[in-house]
This record gives structure tokens, C-alpha cells and sequence, in this order.
């Protein structure tokens, strides 16, 4: 019960909602440029470690790389590997030109693209780890062969039978969101206590990467988010433009005053592509040439193609209750 949960926490004790920077959990920071037909795409990119192989997390749908933040200190204090968390185009930091395209093949497109352009010719051995929709963009990776040194491929979370069933509940939960938050601390509030993050050391390094301030209401020119802001301000200053930099500053603590927050991607203009991530997706999985490990909620979520893999031993599973 609540007043249980009240009694456990010690009287007048206050749950502390305020955001961490990704800093306390990653050991540094990368936007990686991509060239393709349009221009220069750039992806955000969170990384530790400095040998092993390489896990390359892909977060599921809204989320962003800072969805792994737990994940990878906790990872990275047990096993000698290297992190690389990629925000997935039209999430977190990264910047595309067409953020729109969210198909499974696009997508899968920019892993191998993000690939080549932080290795080379020479890339490390690579663990693919996606939940979710990520699970489902690794797995599209995977069999489409876009990254040449895999290792191994595992899918969090997610199966096509279970998934496809639960999208035509997708938007009324979608619709059921806040539509704006006042601050990032109410976001973060809002995320542990809707159950949605149910860690709330993830939810306070990891919601400024689900959440970003509204476009500007009063302000010519429209906010960008705070982080952004920051990012941006640092670049001004290698430039030595000084004064545009410090107008910056004064339109986002006017924004900061004025404006709440909002989600940076809006989930429900991409259910057409929600079909293509997850149609198929078991026996595309159970097709890939390499080893696979499928981590669970519950063992109830297997579907048919998944359970008689599982039965043929074509890969591992792991059920985390």
C-alpha cells in the first residue's frame, strides 16, 4: 500500500525527482557524422570502456542511448567491454534530416553508417543489444548484414507475437501521456510514479533524453533543450562568436521561465512503421547466423516461431522476473 511504502521511506523523507547528467554514468560524449545523400546526418553517441568487445545498445521507441545509463555502470564494473549508446534518429540528440523515417530499414541503415564512421575499415568485435524497438532494429541490422564484426545479437523484451498485439493498445496509452511537464523534475516525478521508468536512478539521467522544452511560445526564435543548449554554446564559443553566445544564454533562461517541457518525438505519427519493425521479426531472428540471446520479463511472452526455436536449441534465453 502507499502509507506502507510512506512508512518504509522514514517520515517528511522527500523522493529526490532532480535530473543527473549523463556525465555520472558514460565516460564521454560523441556526435558522429554521417554523410548520405542529403547531407551530413549526425548521431549522438554515449561511450565507456577502453577495450573488448564492443555493446552497441539500441533503445527502444521514445527512449534514448541515456535509457542505458544504469545498464552500462553496471555492466562496465563487471565485464572488461566498451559501450557505445546510440540515440536512434528522431530520439534523444541525434540530428537527421529526415527525422520522420523511422522504418526498420533506415534505421538499421544508420547503426552500420555509425559503424563505419567511428571504426573504419577496422571495426572492433560487436555485441548488438536493442530493446524493444531497438530489439527489433538490431535484429534488421543483423540480418541485412550491416555490420561486418558481429559477435552476438540480443533482443530485450521484445517479441513479433506479443508486440503486434499490444500496438493496437500503443495509442491509447500514447493518449493517456501528459502532453507537457513544468519542469524536468515533474517529468522525471511523473515517469517513476506512472510506472513508465520504474528505476528512479534511470529516470533522472534518462528523461531529459524523452522530454525537451517546448518550441517557443513568446520567444522569436523557438527553444531547443537545455542540453542542446549547452552543446551548442560550447560550439559558439570555439567559433569566437561571443555575442550570439550570450544572446544564447538570455533566450534560454527566458525559456526556461516561460515554457514547459514536452516529448521530443511524438510516438503516435510513426505507427506506420510500427508493422515493420515488428512483422516478422521472429523468424528473421531465429535466421541470423550468429548467437543469439532473447532476455524476458516473463516466460509467457514467447510466441509460436520463438518457443519452438527455443525447444531446437537455436538460441539463448534468459528470464528476468
Amino acid at each position: 500500500s502507499q502509507s506502507g511504502a510512506k512508512m518504509r521511506m522514514g517520515p517528511g523523507r522527500k523522493r529526490d525527482f532532480s535530473p543527473v547528467s549523463w556525465s555520472q554514468y558514460f565516460e564521454s560524449m560523441e556526435d558522429v557524422e554521417v554523410e548520405n545523400e542529403t547531407g551530413k546526418d549526425t548521431f549522438r553517441v554515449y561511450k565507456s570502456g577502453s577495450e573488448g568487445p564492443v555493446l552497441l545498445l539500441l533503445h527502444g521507441g521514445g527512449h534514448s542511448a541515456l535509457s542505458w545509463a544504469v545498464f552500462t555502470a553496471a555492466i562496465i564494473s563487471r565485464v572488461q567491454c566498451r559501450i557505445v549508446a546510440l540515440d536512434l534518429r528522431g530520439h534523444g540528440e541525434t540530428k537527421v534530416k529526415n527525422s520522420e523515417d523511422l522504418s526498420a530499414e533506415t534505421m538499421a541503415k544508420d547503426v552500420g553508417n555509425v559503424v563505419e564512421a567511428m571504426y573504419g575499415d577496422l571495426p572492433p568485435p560487436i555485441m548488438l543489444i536493442g530493446h524493444s524497438m531497438g530489439g527489433a532494429i538490431a535484429v534488421h541490422t543483423t540480418s541485412s548484414n550491416l555490420v561486418p564484426s558481429l559477435l552476438g545479437l540480443c533482443m530485450i523484451d521484445v517479441v513479433e507475437g506479443t508486440a503486434m498485439d499490444a500496438l493496437n493498445s500503443m495509442q491509447n496509452f500514447l493518449r493517456g501521456r501528459p502532453k507537457t511537464f513544468k519542469s524536468l523534475e515533474n517529468a522525471i516525478e511523473w515517469s517513476v510514479k506512472s510506472g513508465q521508468i520504474r528505476n528512479l536512478e534511470s529516470a533522472r539521467v534518462s528523461m531529459v533524453g524523452q522530454v525537451k522544452q517546448c518550441e517557443g511560445i513568446t520567444s522569436p526564435e523557438g527553444s531547443k533543450s537545455i542540453v542542446e543548449g549547452i552543446i551548442e554554446e560550447e560550439e559558439e564559443d570555439e567559433e569566437g562568436s561571443e555575442s550570439v553566445n550570450k544572446r544564447k544564454k538570455e533566450d534560454d533562461m527566458e525559456t526556461k521561465k516561460d515554457h514547459p517541457y514536452t516529448w521530443r518525438i511524438e510516438l503516435a505519427k510513426t505507427e506506420k512503421y510500427w508493422d515493420g519493425w515488428f512483422r516478422g521479426l521472429s523468424n528473421l531472428f531465429l535466421s541470423c547466423p550468429i548467437p543469439k540471446l532473447l532476455l524476458l520479463a516473463g516466460v509467457d511472452r514467447l510466441d509460436k516461431d520463438l518457443t519452438i526455436g527455443q525447444m531446437q536449441g537455436k538460441f539463448q534465453m534468459q528470464v528476468l522476473p
